[in-house]
């Protein structure tokens, strides 16, 4: 079994966007028929993350996340484990591995 789909309400949408952008992901602007403009990043496995404006559903409560950054895409982090706050306060653990793709501290 996998995460296929993460869906994120959000009311600072813009400012959720730029964090998740800094830790590494490609977010892309999209719209389906008449839902609201959201953004998506799509994850090496196929997963992806989704940031919704929380209008018509409620703002994502408390969720941890755990992401995984290939170095060059880490905003400049170094190797390790970088526990982060988003602008909601969701606590977001990102690991950004060795070049050989072991992780720091494992």
């Amino acid at each position: 079994m996998s995460i296929d789909l993460l869906v994120i309400y959000t009311v600072r949408l813009e400012e959720c966007r730029a964090f998740y952008a800094g830790l590494g992901l490609d977010l892309v602007p999209e719209k389906h028929g008449n839902g609201p403009e959201h953004y998506a990043a799509a994850f090496a496995g196929g997963g992806v993350l989704e940031l919704y404006p929380a209008t018509r559903r409620p703002e994502t409560g408390y969720v941890r996340l755990g992401l995984t950054a290939a170095p060059h895409r880490a905003g400049g982090r170094p190797t390790g484990r970088h526990t982060l706050t988003d602008p909601d306060g969701r606590t977001v653990v990102l690991t950004v591995p060795e070049p050989d793709g072991t992780a720091a501290g494992s």
